[in-house]
Parts: C-alpha cells; sequence; structure tokens
C-alpha cells in the first residue's frame, strides 16, 4: 500500500492528518482517490444530499486604497481620476436594490482609504439594520477593520466592539490571501504578516461574532504556503470555532501588477485538488463552499463531488473580479438549476448557514 494510501485510509477512518500527511496528499494523491474521500467525509458530516447557496450582493463603497496589493485590479491611488468614494445613502441606494432582488446577505468591501472616520463605517451597519433588518451586514475584511484601527487610534479588539454595537454580527474572510508571511511580502508587503488577518479573525471570534476563511492561491505560493496556510484556520478554528465555512478561488491575473511574473491561471484540477484536500484537512469546519462564481459553472458543479456542500452566492453585484475581466453572471434560477443538474437539492440559506427554504422538486421550478 503506497504511503498517499495510507494517509486516505486514515482521513477516512476519521484520524486527523498531519500538515506533512496534508502536503503529501496535495503533491502526490490521484486526483479522483482524493476526490473520492473528501466526497465520503461530507456526507459523513452532511449525510442529505442538499447544497446550499446565498443571495447576496458584493457592492463596494470606495476603490481608494493605498496598500498597493500587487494582485488587485480594483483599487485605486487617492487622487486619481477614476478614484471614488460613495456616501452612506449611496451604498444604502445599493443595498436597496440588492434587497429589492431577494439578497438577505450584503458583503460590503473597499479598499484602505484614510479619508474614512470610523463613523462613517458605523453608520454603513446601523442603517442597514436600521432599514434593512432581514439582511445580514456582512461588511468589511480583516485588512479594512486593522486599517480603521490605524486610522481611529483604536485597537482591533475595540473597532470589533463598535462595529458590533453598531449591528455587525458575521464577518468575511477576505484579504487572508495566502497565510504565508514569505508570500505576503511578496504580493501584499503593506498588509502585514499572516498573524494580522488571524489576529482580527480570533478577535471576532471571541466578541461572538462568526466569519468565514478564504484563500486566494494561483500565483507566487508553493505548496508548503497553502499547507501553512490551512494549518493556521484548522489550528484558529479548534481554539475558537468561529468560522462558519472556507472559500477558496484562484488568482485572475489580467489588469493586475502581478501578471508579468504570473500570466497564466491556474487549471481547474488544481481546483478541485484544493477542495477536495480542505474538506480532508479542516475536519474542524462544517462548510467547503464551491465558486462558480470564481472558477466557473461546470467547475463549481464538479466541485459538489469533490467535498464541497455549498455553492457560494447569487451575487447579484461585483466589482473586484470584474475589474480583471473576470465576468460571471447568474440568477436565483440559474443556481438553483446548476445544483440539480449536479445531482443535488438545492436549498437556500442565510449568512450563518440556516436555512430558508429547500427547492425540492424537478428541474426549472423552484418554489
Amino acid at each position: 500500500m503506497t504511503q498517499v494510501q495510507v494517509i486516505l485510509d486514515k482521513a477516512l477512518d476519521g484520524r486527523r492528518i498531519t500538515p506533512e500527511e496534508g502536503l503529501q496528499l496535495l503533491t502526490e494523491a490521484d486526483l479522483l482517490a482524493l476526490g473520492q474521500v473528501a466526497q465520503a467525509l461530507r456526507f459523513r458530516k452532511h449525510p442529505e444530499p442538499v447544497v446550499t447557496f446565498v443571495i447576496d450582493a458584493n457592492p463596494n463603497y470606495t476603490n481608494v486604497c493605498v496598500t498597493d496589493c500587487l494582485f488587485c485590479a480594483f483599487y485605486r491611488k487617492p487622487g486619481v481620476p477614476d478614484a471614488y468614494t460613495l456616501s452612506v445613502e449611496e451604498v444604502l441606494q445599493k443595498i436597496e436594490w440588492a434587497v429589492a432582488r431577494g439578497a438577505t446577505t450584503v458583503l460590503l468591501q473597499g479598499g484602505h482609504n484614510p479619508d474614512l472616520p470610523l463613523d462613517y463605517y458605523l453608520t454603513l451597519i446601523q442603517e442597514t439594520r436600521r432599514r434593512f433588518p432581514h439582511v445580514t451586514p456582512h461588511f468589511f475584511t480583516a485588512s479594512e477593520v486593522r486599517f480603521m484601527a490605524e486610522v481611529s487610534g483604536l485597537s482591533v479588539r475595540e473597532v470589533l466592539e463598535r462595529l458590533k454595537e453598531a449591528g455587525q454580527t458575521t464577518l468575511p474572510g477576505g484579504g487572508a490571501e495566502i497565510l504565508s508571511d514569505r508570500v505576503r511580502r511578496r504580493i501584499s508587503p503593506k498588509k502585514g504578516p499572516a498573524a494580522d488577518w488571524l489576529e482580527v479573525h480570533r478577535t471576532a471570534h471571541e466578541l461572538g461574532m462568526r466569519s468565514t476563511a478564504t484563500m486566494m492561491y494561483g500565483h507566487v505560493e508553493a505548496p508548503e504556503d497553502i499547507m501553512a496556510h490551512l494549518e493556521a484556520i484548522r489550528s484558529l478554528q479548534d481554539e475558537t470555532g468561529g468560522f462558519t465555512a472556507f472559500v477558496p478561488w484562484s488568482f485572475k491575473p489580467d489588469h493586475t501588477y502581478l501578471r508579468k511574473w504570473v500570466p497564466h491561471r491556474s487549471p481547474p484540477q488544481q481546483y478541485l485538488r484544493i477542495i477536495a484536500l480542505s474538506r480532508i484537512y479542516l475536519d474542524n469546519f462544517d462548510h467547503i463552499q464551491a465558486s462558480w462564481f470564481s472558477e466557473g459553472k461546470k467547475v463549481g458543479q464538479v466541485a459538489l463531488h469533490f467535498g464541497a456542500d455549498d455553492f457560494g452566492g447569487v451575487l447579484l453585484e461585483e466589482h473586484v473580479h470584474e475589474a480583471t475581466g473576470h465576468v460571471n453572471r447568474s440568477s436565483v434560477e440559474e443556481v438553483v438549476d446548476l445544483i440539480r443538474e449536479a445531482g443535488f437539492i438545492p436549498a437556500q440559506r442565510t449568512t450563518l448557514y440556516e436555512i430558508i427554504r429547500l427547492m425540492e422538486g424537478h428541474h426549472g421550478g423552484g418554489a
């Protein structure tokens, strides 16, 4: 029996695999064998053939940013002609537009804009809660929270306490990229070390907030960096239990500075490998999200057979990937059909993975 098979059998036995074993699976395992084990573990955790999705939108309040990440095509330096910052009222109009189309979650993100005071962010949360009580304000990544702390002179904990008082209960996982300092120094040197991202999420969890963990791979990282990332979030989850889901996606090079060094997109096989490995390795995460949006609808469907149990969001509005020329549009009806075509029962969920409605029945329907 090969060493890889020994590791896969260990995972199937419900025993936790080590970072070294995870690295071996990532680099050597047969993709279909990896996928089979991941799917078995998915059904052990979620016995029903249900795949969830959320109706959401990802509007942006500003594209002004002073952090200059090499992988980002979205940001603009302060003062350039196409830099913008929306007023609170303009952001709320975008949320209203999404709510009218069924959104229950709004993932709001922007840049690191030094001209915005903490009150701006707090008012956004308060007004969203007041006007749209059924919407979860899934606002601001860890790096935005750190930047708020820097600008306001408060600690990260104090900023998160203020956000929570204003009505925020969840935090998106963006800004993690790869939680390896070697990688971060190359692609986002001003964003700080991995410990900074982890500290924000640890503190949020301690305050009773829930969050997602993300990973953007397919650029300058080595397999060891991917394992460092998975180990970091697994360890934090052991500590806090605050993560709801893991969401990996691949780097999109077009219109970014990083394209000079990384001109090609990561292939679908690598995405499926990472989805399957994350289901096996992240034994303390309930949900692994397949991103039809970032990887394409067909690859998203296949990922549902490689350990993923969630199909992400319908994404009524999105501009960060769009800035790289990557545009994938969908509708609730299409997401429901894609899940059904893949052989699963679609279910609409909340930000916290509570089922709103189960959509049993045949193609083309949607109750």
